[in-house]
């Protein structure tokens, strides 16, 4: 990608110490915040979330095409989470394997046995993607997964625009700032939420925040909440042990959680196998499943972002049975993948392992796990690989190709953290939003973006795992 930012002034130390002065105060003044990480449930104590002190180029035309192809993921995911067949089928081998896999999916299998209750879906997702560049030089889109579930970053992504425009401004890069885009998840993320509580039919029902034990990234939750109360929605929050203390169920299945009726229950929590902290936990979410309420994500929708649907979903033919007599629509989704190879018990899995212990730094191993820093690469990968090849645990990951986006230069600004230019690798988010009653989609939209940049020498993580800033993509 092409540096968009004048070699001079990235190498100005004066002006560079001066715009990250001016960078802290307008992240403050826009609501960019993040609590502390020592006090991480109080807000007496605030400071801005990492940001870059640049915006990153983006081509425009890679640009459009994640925002084109989001609408016919969002399609894709919620058919996916009605066909119990291929669900059961892709995840076979995973559930024998992994106990997380496998709790959810027991969950899934009560709840289809049941019948569930609600006939309104809500999917609010995030598809991430990285630009890999090929030997000519080309860029092209390739998809690293997308998030079912407590997909983050909509609430700040809406105001770091205006923070780089002010930065551009004062650097004196007026042109570059009327470039960047606007941007507001946040209000997406709370229309498809307005949606849901709208058909759900009660004004007396809340739509409910799960949220987790630690909240550092309140802000970002509380854009979307306040989006949703200008609506006159009432929001609540509350954790599993709320739920599984004060939550019940009536006789209609309706939901109370401390005498409130939930009509919409927001999952910002209990994607990864920590959230579960104890029984209850498993408890409260089956409770939750089995309720009216509309849960977002359902626990199919929730199965569907696991890793081993998107490596089963990249097999020849698989995307043609969700999309038949589309093929446009399967040749915009399959050009976004990179290539996604099996770990299963059997020759292809073994051809995998050999492929990938021949060559790891061609590859990245990942496990069925949300929220960053669990991918294994290089001589972790060979580690990691080896002591499970012979063993059904291998089951437990996929191996996919390892995307290569060109590096640039800037800044990451972080708390207590040293002003120095950096290398970095970005990486380029799309919210999608749909709400489906029975059969009908009555809202499927792509509703912003989120650009994350880290420095080159870090292999994963993203901004909650400390590792990636916040940043806004300059078309070029």
């Amino acid at each position: 990608m092409s540096q968009v930012i004048p070699e001079e002034v990235l190498r100005n130390e004066t002006l560079i110490a001066h715009l990250a002065d001016i960078a802290a105060d307008a992240a403050l003044l826009h609501g960019v915040l993040m609590r502390l990480q020592e006090s991480p449930n109080s807000s007496e104590l605030v400071t801005y979330a990492p940001f870059t002190l640049f915006p990153t180029s983006v081509p425009k035309a890679v640009f459009q095409q994640a925002l084109a192809v989001q609408t016919h993921f969002n399609t894709l995911v919620d058919k996916i989470s009605q066909d119990t067949d291929f669900l059961e089928e892709a995840l076979a081998s995973t559930v024998e394997v992994d106990d997380f896999t496998a709790r959810l999916f027991a969950i899934h299998k009560q709840i289809v046995k049941e019948g569930r209750s609600q006939s309104v879906v809500l999917g609010l997702n995030r598809s991430d993607y990285m630009l890999d560049q090929r030997d000519d030089g080309d860029l092209s889109l390739k998809q690293i997964e997308i998030n079912t579930i407590a997909a983050s970053f909509g609430g700040l992504s809406s105001h770091t625009p205006d923070v780089h425009r002010h930065i551009l401004k004062v650097a004196g890069l007026l042109d570059e700032s009327q470039r960047i885009l606007d941007n507001n998840p946040a209000a997406g993320l709370a229309r498809g939420l307005a949606k849901a509580w709208e058909l759900y039919g009660s004004e007396r029902a809340a739509v409910m925040f799960l949220a987790e034990g630690k909240q550092r990234n309140v802000f970002d939750q509380r854009r979307v909440e306040n989006e949703l109360w200008k609506k006159n929605i009432p929001v609540i929050r509350k954790r599993f042990g709320d739920v599984h203390e004060t939550g019940s169920l009536d006789q209609d299945k309706r939901l109370f959680v401390d005498g409130q009726e939930v009509a919409v229950v927001y999952f910002r929590d209990g994607y990864m196998p920590q959230c579960y902290f104890s029984e209850q936990c498993w408890d409260a979410r089956l409770l939750m499943e089995r309720s009216l309420a509309v849960k977002c994500p359902d626990i199919s929708t929730h199965l569907t972002g696991l890793k081993k649907i998107q490596q089963v979903l990249a097999r020849p033919g698989v995307l043609e049975k969700f999309f038949p007599d589309q093929p446009q629509v399967v040749e915009q989704i399959r050009a976004t993948f990179t290539g996604l190879y099996t770990l299963d018990m059997g020759p292809d899995g073994d051809k995998t392992v050999a492929m990938a212990l021949a060559a790891p730094d061609k590859f990245v191993l990942k496990p069925q796990r949300e929220g960053g820093g669990n991918n294994f690469y290089g001589s972790e990968l060979s580690k990691v690989l080896e002591a499970v090849k012979q063993s059904t645990e291998r089951t437990a990951y996929i191996l996919m190709d390892k995307i290569n986006p060109a590096p640039v230069q800037n800044y990451l600004l972080r708390r207590d953290s040293p002003l120095k230019i950096s290398s970095c690798l970005s990486e380029l988010g799309v919210f999608g939003v749909y709400v489906r009653q029975g059969n009908t989609m009555v809202m499927n939209e792509c509703v912003g973006h989120l650009l994350r940049t880290k420095s080159s020498e870090h292999a994963d993580g993203g901004v909650a795992a400390g590792v990636a800033v916040l940043d806004n993509p300059l078309l070029v």
